[in-house]
């Protein structure tokens, strides 16, 4: 199994790494500042200067939509992919600048694996400049969406149209003003008798934004955090009317696609996690070898190197993990590699949640104020511990998955 990184993945990863020192980083408190000037305006839910201006400089640097495979971005591995996505980790707000950023990632994907060529024109296209954004619609607050047969959004044939109704939330970028298009996924076996197989209940349907019928809600908070101008929202479709060629692949195919969606996608938020959790380290680190207390630096101070010690442990086990998923998927595929996909999916964000806890304890009150980025970086793990699907889900796979090779078949 070889984990080194290919001359084309160095090479980029060396240009992001410039990039970072010269345009992110010297701008990280620019993204919160913008927020707060478009506040004051009036203007929210607008999409933050900094991230516009940064935009083009990231496409003339040639890094942009690194995640796409062939000619419509980097052509990269997962694992060549993977060390870019842990860099823009760093800077929550990073992967947008080099249009890598959630939901619109796996939405790409989406359109260029199954799209028809008029999908592909309308949405893709726009997507990969960077010109619109996207959401995903799964997620819904009437029943337990962890499992997601419960979907309960209707999705019917009426003539040459589908109808779609239904309630969805957690809907992330919905709150974005530049959100031209929705895949919504709802179950469309209604009047199938006999009902359709579990797996073949559910669709993806797209759904303009602006499409009569359509309402953003709400936005939803993450721990005080209401994520703008992204936002998570809760979306009405009632009696929402898209033409019939708007289904994606077929009726009944919604699972298919959402597990040809999901695998990448788990690789971007790990790596991106681990990303998160190296910030979170180092800045620990600075702030323990510059305090003082109880008459000696705290770097000093024994239960700090334990987590220090911990803490380097721990990122660098879910990296190889991850990067183990990584080289399974470009190498035997998604299916095969679903074991360590689960896996990666429970440790990366239980493993950044800890180490940015204790970042956090180690700024003391600083740490859970907005002065520094650990307390959003915080709201930021623990949320993708649900996101993708829950822990339980995942360990209850992976639990079932190794049973199967003891249990004895008659």
């Amino acid at each position: 199994m070889d984990f080194s990184y290919s001359a084309k993945s160095m090479e980029l990863q060396q240009r992001m790494e410039a990039f970072f020192a010269e345009h992110i980083m010297p701008n990280e408190h620019r993204y919160q500042q913008d927020i707060e000037a478009n506040t004051r305006a009036g203007k929210r839910w607008t999409p933050t200067a900094i991230i516009e201006e940064l935009k083009p400089k990231a496409q003339a640097a040639g890094l942009w939509n690194l995640f796409m495979p062939g000619k419509l971005g980097a052509d990269l591995t997962n694992l060549e992919y993977a060390p870019l996505a842990e860099i823009t980790g760093r800077v929550p707000w990073s992967p947008e600048v080099f249009n890598c950023s959630a939901p619109d990632t796996g939405n790409m994907e989406v359109f260029a694996q199954y799209g028809t060529p008029q999908q592909k024109a309308q949405w893709l296209t726009p997507l990969l400049a960077g010109e619109i954004r996207s959401a995903f619609a799964m997620t819904e607050p009437g029943v337990a969406s962890s499992d997601a047969t419960n979907i309960e959004t209707r999705i019917e044939r009426s003539g040459d149209e589908y109808v779609i109704n239904g309630r969805k939330w957690w809907i992330s970028g919905a709150g974005d003003p530049r959100c031209a298009v929705y895949i919504v996924m709802g179950r469309s076996d209604q009047y199938a008798n006999p009902p359709a197989p579990t797996l073949s209940r559910q669709s993806m349907i797209i759904v303009p934004a602006n499409t009569p019928g359509v309402t953003v809600e709400r936005p939803l908070p993450v721990f005080g955090y209401d994520d703008a101008p992204h936002g998570h929202c809760e979306i009405t479709f009632d009696n929402v009317r898209v033409p019939a060629e708007n289904i994606l692949l077929g009726e009944g195919r919604g699972f298919e696609i959402a597990q040809g969606r999901l695998g990448p996608g788990r690789i971007h938020h790990c790596m991106r996690l681990i990303g998160l959790s190296e910030r979170a380290l180092r800045l620990m680190c600075e702030r323990l070898t510059s305090r003082v207390a109880f008459g000696k630096p705290l770097s000093t101070q024994g239960v700090w190197h334990e987590r220090i010690a911990e803490s380097r442990c721990m990122i660098d086990q879910a990296r190889l993990l991850t990067l183990k998923a990584a080289y399974m998927m470009d190498t035997v595929g998604n299916k095969v590699a679903k074991t360590e996909i689960a896996m990666i999916k429970v440790v990366a964000p239980n493993v950044a949640q800890q180490v940015i806890d204790w970042a956090i304890q180690a700024y003391g009150g600083a740490g859970v104020s907005d002065d520094f980025p650990l307390a959003f970086a915080y709201a930021q793990a623990r949320l993708l511990r649900l996101a993708d699907g829950p822990d339980e889900v995942h360990r209850q796979s992976l639990a079932k998955m190794e049973l199967g090779k003891y249990l004895k078949t008659p």
